[in-house]
């Protein structure tokens, strides 16, 4: 927590713990509770008592935890009781309340008259409770007030977020005003029944979304919560309890927005939402100002401001009320102003502003200066843009003149390649036509490895791909591949086809066309695409492959409803698929193939579900002794992308074995590589199964729609082997052959995966 404050309160209670098994955890009719003296819950896990919050010498009752020390609840936060004569007290009418020497001050429940064996009483839980209990055996029989309906600024398992539709009360957080001022500040953590998602507003406006809560999971939150929805005629509520109960967990929201567990990550991120950017669950509810840019943000910093001119001001707005957040929107619709800070030190509210361009920020990098200062950071994109301008404009003159020699020289050239056009396609052509008429060399027998006979390619005219696609209408588009779209055809035969049609400014030339051609036409295995033949027309190229109706396995797995057809099974036969198209890529085909571009998308699955590699236009062939080689020209996609590939052009076939690693642990979790949101650092989907790896708790990375068809051991399997798989050293990576064997015997692989001393967020610096 950022709360000095807090901080020096909770290491003066901490001091008083040693007693906690002496302290009782019950009031009874009569009793009462002085400045002095706590009670503490059985088991010592919570206190309460009361604490001196500001330098007004008032108090508040606030329970707090023990291990570690930090406040939860607090009684009434815009009513101060005045230190040290605060009292709570259980009267003899059994009305529990909160008095000092002014009086009542805070009537918190009365019992009814008729009741008994009525006493308050601090669970092990946390929550403080007004109950009847039963005179023989001591169990509750009745709750009349809990301290769990009325949260304040932060969340505890068993607490509900929602609406009580009997009386209309509302579960929310509030944050506090400032680290200093407890009273009710900007920020609350509310559940949206309607949408099923939690939302953090700022007084009023949604700052950020949890997304929907969906197959048992929230979108935006990580599986480290077991979560409850009630919905009914009484009630609408969400609440939750930790996976791991040996650790606290307990969800703090701030002034500034931020919601974080006391085991020790944020959950939310409000505090970096500015209105126009929608990651990390940031919602639009503004536009950017005209002088703001992407990448633009507030930072806090150590120094002083130093006026150079007078030419520049220093604004204030006492308004108590104005909280951090008040003064940071306002700088931030300000195009003069550069930073900002509170202007009453006592309870941190109020704003002061430093506008115009004559401000010099000294910067502390000694620790010396107590003084600290929000200041705007200009996103490196836009830096010195303004200063640009000029130079850009003498730029775009030059730019001009040049783009009319441009055009002169591409019509001259366009009229060359047109009267050359039909001679180069017709060149093409024979090339091709000759590779399918030579003798070239099969596997043994010509049969393949499925058991089925070589197929001959045929080229296909452009009339008859323009009739089986509907002149390539909109209806029969399948997708966008990535060197153009693809389409479904129908030929006159019946034939259904799959059109792969490459954009002429998609990259993919002459050169990778012909390479996918030869490559699948040289390559038949059961779990690759069949390629029926190729069109060229002018500076067209298409692919006519056999059709897959249940489209690319990414289609399936990252759709909240497809997703439900994936039971484990499914899953499991998926990745055993793949793995043994791999494995003739690599090593019973007669050339040795590096696919370098195997990702969800590019996994199609026919009728039956059956996985097929396809698009092998990236691919590189190799000599069955040839190791590895080296390219200036990485390709491929990012995320699925080994280490020394992404950053050194180094592929072999252990970089499919890294890509199908991570494409397995896809496959197991039903989430994108990328999908996994931590505020502190960049975190990805190998990132993610490693700490459940080093927690033991990699039953978390399981797709809640997988339900009772996973088999524990399989799953348990996958992700050893998907962790070797992504191992940081190429050589410490298994082969495929490994790989199946691996996954196919029962007991668990004797290798165990290191650790990943790799930083992806080093490897994205190097590849931007």
């Amino acid at each position: 927590m950022a709360s000095s404050l807090k901080l020096i309160l909770f290491l003066i209670f901490s001091s008083l713990m040693w007693t906690y098994t002496a302290a009782r955890d019950t009031l009874k009719p009569g009793d009462t509770l002085n400045s002095t003296s706590f009670l503490c819950s059985a088991k010592g896990k919570f206190c309460l008592g009361f604490i001196v919050y500001d330098q007004l010498n008032s108090s508040q009752l606030t329970v707090w935890s023990t291990t570690p020390n930090s406040q939860l609840w607090i009684a009434s936060r815009d009513m101060h009781v005045l230190y040290p004569t605060g009292v709570l007290t259980l009267d003899k009418n059994k009305t529990l309340k909160i008095m000092d020497q002014g009086g009542t001050r805070l009537e918190l429940c009365s019992a009814p008259k008729r009741t008994r064996n009525v006493v308050a009483t601090l669970l092990d839980s946390g929550n403080f409770i007004l109950q009847e209990v039963n005179s023989v055996d001591g169990s509750t029989t009745q709750v009349f007030w809990q301290s769990f309906d009325y949260p304040t600024d932060t969340l505890m398992p068993g607490m509900k977020l929602g609406v009580n539709h009997r009386n209309g009360h509302v579960w929310s957080l509030a944050s506090w005003s400032s680290n200093y001022n407890l009273e009710p500040g900007p920020f609350t953590l509310e559940w949206d029944a309607k949408g099923r998602e939690l939302k953090i507003k700022r007084r009023g406006v949604v700052y950020w979304t949890s997304g929907a809560f969906t197959s048992k999971r929230f979108k935006l939150i990580m599986m480290r919560y077991n979560v409850s929805i009630v919905s009914n005629e009484n009630e609408d509520y969400f609440t939750y309890t930790a996976l791991n109960q040996s650790s606290p967990s307990q969800w703090l929201l701030t002034s500034t927005g931020r919601l974080y567990d006391f085991g020790g990550f944020d959950i939310a991120r409000a505090d970096n939402c500015y209105g126009y950017n929608t990651d990390g669950g940031c919602q639009r509810w503004a536009e950017k100002p005209t002088c703001r840019h992407v990448g633009d943000t507030f930072e806090l910093k150590s120094g002083f401001f130093r006026l150079t001119s007078s030419n520049s001001t220093f604004l204030n707005d006492s308004d108590t009320s104005l909280s951090i957040s008040d003064c940071k929107d306002s700088c931030w619709k300000n195009c003069e102003c550069l930073g900002f800070n509170f202007l009453f030190d006592i309870d941190q509210t109020g704003c002061q502003f430093w506008t115009g361009m004559n401000w010099e920020f000294i910067q502390d990098f000694n620790g010396d200066s107590t003084l600290s200062f929000y200041l705007l950071k200009k996103s490196p994109l836009n830096h010195g843009k303004d200063k640009g301008i000029w130079i850009g404009i003498g730029i775009a003159a030059a730019a001009l003149l040049l783009m009319v020699l441009c055009i002169v020289c591409y019509l001259l050239r366009r009229r060359k390649f047109t009267l050359s056009g039909e001679n180069e396609t017709k060149i093409i052509e024979n090339e091709l036509l000759d590779l399918m008429k030579s003798d070239r060399p099969t596997d043994a027998n010509a049969l393949q490895n499925d058991g089925t006979m070589r197929h001959d390619l045929s080229m296909f005219s452009y009339a008859s791909v323009m009739a089986a696609t509907c002149n390539f209408s909109p209806e029969n588009k399948l997708g966008q591949g990535g060197f153009g779209p693809v389409y479904k055809g129908k030929l006159l035969t019946g034939q259904e086809i799959t059109v792969k049609r490459l954009s002429k400014c998609s990259g993919q030339g002459t050169l990778e066309f012909k390479n996918e051609l030869i490559l699948i036409y040289e390559l038949q295995h059961k779990n690759l695409v069949k390629l029926f033949g190729f069109c060229i027309h002018g500076e067209e190229r298409m692919l006519i492959y056999e059709y897959m109706p249940n489209k690319s396995l990414d289609y399936f797995l990252f759709d909240s409803t497809r997703v439900m057809l994936l039971d484990w099974k499914k899953r499991f036969s998926i990745i055993e698929g793949i793995a043994q198209g791999l494995l003739y890529l690599h090593k019973y085909s007669r050339v040795r193939v590096i696919h370098r571009d195997l990702k969800a998308s590019n996994i199609l699955l026919d009728e039956n579900m059956n996985p097929k590699i396809s698009d092998f236009g990236m691919a590189r062939i190799f000599k069955h002794n040839e190791l590895e080689a080296n390219t200036n020209r990485v390709v491929g996609t990012y995320g699925y992308m080994s280490p020394e590939y992404a950053m050194e052009g180094i592929f072999s076939i252990k970089s499919d074995v890294y890509s199908f690693g991570v494409l397995m642990l896809e496959i197991i979790s039903g989430r994108r590589n990328n999908s996994f949101y931590n505020a502190d650092r960049l975190l990805n989907i190998v990132g993610y199964a490693w700490e459940l790896w080093k927690e033991g708790t990699m039953l978390e990375l399981m797709d809640p729609t997988v339900g009772d068809s996973c088999i524990k051991d399989q799953f348990l399997r996958c992700i050893h082997v998907g962790l070797l798989c992504v191992e940081e050293n190429a050589s410490d990576r298994p082969t495929m052959s490994n790989v199946i064997s691996m996954l196919t015997n029962e007991s668990m692989p004797s290798a165990l995966p290191t650790s990943q001393h790799f930083l992806q967020e080093e490897m994205w610096l190097k590849l931007v």
